[in-house]
């Protein structure tokens, strides 16, 4: 049966963006997508807790370090080339990740200098998302000790991360402050 469609009344009806806010927001609540990001020095255990991360919360993983290899393969010789391709990774991918956490989706992520946790900060607020910062507070000695673990499984030739290396890049580390309104989980 054929029901006629008053399309004149449907035309004139205002639209009701409130009950469609109301709605997103209710959505957002009953399932909150929360951006879970790790941040301590180089060979902390960032990457591996990311992973475990999103396989426990069903999370979406986004690996820095998968897509400097890939989109920017050979390119990364210095910490100055590191924060130029780390920078346009997360600049490319940030509306993707306001919109996963939006949708729903939880997302795990790496973020270890402030500016980068500043950028973090932005997505959390455009996205009104939850967000835990995973912050792996690891001795120098412990994790050079995995950089060089690390270094025995690469296949000969491939370049290593010295300790020099590190104590260059460490330097740069900072971990979380209060006045960067992060909710910190510490651990080793």
């Amino acid at each position: 049966m054929l029901v006629p469609i008053d399309l004149e009344s449907r035309a004139t009806r205002q639209p009701r963006g409130s009950d469609h806010e109301l709605a997103l927001r209710q959505a957002r609540t009953m399932n909150p997508a929360t951006l879970h990001f790790t941040c301590g020095k180089m060979a902390a255990g960032k990457s591996t807790l990311a992973r475990e991360l999103a396989r426990a919360c069903k999370a979406v993983l986004l690996e820095e370090d998968h897509f400097l290899a890939t989109l920017f393969p050979g390119e990364v010789h210095s910490i100055a080339d590191y924060v130029k391709y780390s920078s346009r990774v997360r600049e490319a991918l940030s509306e993707h990740i306001v919109f996963l956490l939006r949708s729903g989706t939880s997302v795990a992520f790496p973020a270890n200098t402030p500016n980068q946790r500043r950028g973090f900060r932005q997505l959390i607020d455009r996205a009104e998302a939850v967000h835990e910062l995973h912050y792996l507070d690891v001795s120098d000695d412990v994790c050079k000790a995995h950089l060089r673990e690390r270094s025995r499984s690469l296949p000969p030739g491939s370049p290593f991360t010295t300790d020099a290396e590190f104590d260059a890049m460490t330097k740069h580390f900072q971990p979380p402050s209060a006045e960067e309104r992060f909710n910190v989980r510490s651990g080793t």
